[in-house]
Formats: structure tokens, C-alpha cells, sequence
């Protein structure tokens, strides 16, 4: 049986593509630009597959980016951007904030939904766009090599693994990269598994290499738990926010409410006063007109009186002046 070198297996298991990526560096102008676009084109990020993708590459191309920034990059400075803001917001208990961030204000304005009309609304781009219009997302690749004159270990065969994550909603970054270190961990599960029951056995030392490749994926299984905790603190303190914002809103209302009420109970009142001076002047002309109907009846009563005087005096004058006559 054929002997394998000391580490020949495990110093030539995998190659890595060195994935780091240059970052390109926004002015303010373009932060804030970015911010506000982000904000006025929230409904492009549904949570749907590739949504967050296509939404953050309309924004880059409308800001004439798209050829130095990934869609990855634009969504890990967003979620950077907001983890600095509730860290200034929101500090722990007993932590005072010394240091200003010049971006405090603006990211306060976005959270409160002060920039949702300061920039112009895009339209999705659909998922048959080029992807070569676009900086492309540096993907590592790990793949099993063996050195010059070794025999490969029986059950494993040569793999390049290439995934693309595409980010399904706002703020999925970690969580894009945290499902990449997941898949890693398991490959490389499978794959100590498989040494595990080929030959022939390997080393002493190839096994203590393999539990310290183990016990560095307990710790990154572990990060990943941590992270993951981290996240749902984050949820359950949005979620008090947002009752604590609706209780705020709900005193409002309420207090508005009672001062219109306050505003229209006055006006009742003054309705209800300005009524009764109605009704009280409409029985003041009332009794004016019931005097002015009796002086009326006294002035015809006086009138014939005096016309029946003036008739018997002229009787008399007759009567005078037949008598004369006579």
C-alpha cells in the first residue's frame, strides 16, 4: 500500500481564491444621495428572490455607480450605516456617546420616513438585464488538489463549488454571508467524514490538524449563533419601537380628539346662548307688536268716536238752521 507524505492530504486540500473586493469610496454627496434613493425606493426591496439585488443595482446605475460598486457592497454600506445609527440612537444602558457620526442626521431622518419624497422614484430593473452591466460580485472557489505522485484518497473527487447569493430583502447581507460560511462548514463536514473512512488511515498528525479544523468550525458555528442572537435582539427592539411609536401616536389622536371636542362643546354652547337671546328678543317683539295691535284698536276706537261727534253736530247745526229758517 502506498504511503502518502505527511500532510500531502491535508496541506493540499483546498485553494482558495483570495475574494477580497475594493470597496469604492462615496463622497457625502453621493451618501446622501444614496440614502435618500434608498428611502424614496423601499418598494423595490419586496423580500422576494433577487428583489435586493435588482433594487440596489437600479440604484447604483442611477447613480452612475454600477461600475464601482456591487449590489453586495451598496447593501453592507446600508446595513454599516444603520448598525452606526441605532448604535448613537440607541446606546446600552450606562454607555454615553461621545464621538459625533456626520451622517447621524440624515440616517435619523430616513428612519423616520423624513426622506421618503427627496429623490426620484426608479423602476425595477428585470431579472434579463446583462449582468455584465454591472460590477460582478468576487465569488471565492475551493477546489481538491493533490500533490505530484499522491493517490487521491478513495470516494473523493475534484469539486469547485460557485454560489452566488442573491439577497432576498434589506439587510440581508449577513445573512447572505452567514449562509456562505454555513455551506462552507458543511463542505468541509462531508469532506473530513469521507477522509474519515477512506484508505488508507491517516496520521496522528493528519487527525489533530482535522479536530483543530473542527473546533475552528465549532468557533465559527458559534459566531454565526452569536450573530444570529444579535439579530433577534435587534427584531424584538424594533418591535418595541414600533409599539411604543403606536402607543405615541395613539395619546395623539386621543389628545386631538378631546380638544376637538373641547373646540366643539363651546361652540354649542355659544349657539345654544346666542338661541336663547334669539328666543328672548323674538318675545320682547312679540309683546311690541301686541301693544302696537291694542294702540292701534284705541286710535279706531277714537277715530269713530270723533266721527260720530262731528255727525251729531252737524244734526244739530241742521236742526239749528231749520229752525232759523222757520
Amino acid at each position: 500500500m502506498m504511503e502518502q507524505a505527511d500532510h500531502s492530504y491535508i496541506n493540499s486540500s483546498f485553494e482558495q481564491i483570495n475574494s477580497t473586493e475594493f470597496t469604492y469610496k462615496m463622497s457625502d454627496k453621493e451618501i446622501e444621495d444614496f440614502v435618500k434613493l434608498r428611502m424614496a425606493n423601499d418598494h423595490l426591496f419586496t423580500g422576494r428572490k433577487n428583489s435586493s439585488k435588482w433594487a440596489w443595482r437600479s440604484i447604483l446605475k442611477h447613480m452612475g455607480l454600477h461600475f464601482k460598486m456591487n449590489h453586495r457592497q451598496a447593501s453592507k454600506k446600508w446595513d454599516n450605516m444603520k448598525k452606526k445609527y441605532k448604535e448613537r440612537k440607541y446606546p446600552p444602558p450606562g454607555v454615553k456617546v461621545v464621538s459625533q457620526w456626520n451622517y447621524f442626521y440624515l440616517m435619523d431622518d430616513a428612519m423616520e420616513g423624513r426622506l421618503q419624497d427627496m429623490a426620484p422614484v426608479l423602476e425595477g430593473l428585470p431579472d434579463s438585464t446583462n449582468n455584465s452591466d454591472f460590477l460582478q460580485v468576487s465569488v471565492p472557489k475551493r477546489r481538491k488538489v493533490f500533490n505530484e505522485g499522491v493517490a487521491s484518497p478513495a470516494g473523493l473527487t475534484t469539486i469547485e463549488p460557485e454560489m452566488e447569493v442573491s439577497l432576498d430583502g434589506d439587510g440581508d447581507a449577513e445573512d447572505a454571508e452567514a449562509l456562505e460560511d454555513y455551506n462552507e462548514i458543511e463542505h468541509v463536514e462531508e469532506k473530513i467524514e469521507m477522509v474519515k473512512n477512506s484508505e488508507p488511515q491517516m496520521t496522528k498528525r493528519e487527525n489533530t490538524l482535522i479536530q483543530r479544523q473542527g473546533a475552528m468550525m465549532d468557533r465559527e458555528v458559534a459566531a454565526l449563533d452569536r450573530e444570529r442572537s444579535l439579530l433577534e435582539r435587534e427584531r424584538v427592539m424594533m418591535e418595541r419601537e414600533k409599539v411604543t411609536v403606536e402607543k405615541e401616536r395613539a395619546v395623539r389622536e386621543r389628545e386631538v380628539m378631546e380638544r376637538e371636542k373641547a373646540v366643539l362643546e363651546r361652540e354649542k354652547g355659544v349657539m345654544e346662548r346666542e338661541r336663547a337671546v334669539m328666543e328672548r328678543e323674538k318675545g320682547v317683539m312679540e309683546r311690541e307688536r301686541a301693544v302696537m295691535e291694542r294702540e292701534k284698536l284705541m286710535m279706531e276706537k277714537d277715530r269713530d268716536t270723533l266721527c260720530r261727534e262731528h255727525q251729531g253736530q252737524d244734526k244739530e247745526e241742521h236742526k239749528m238752521g231749520e229752525i232759523f229758517c222757520t
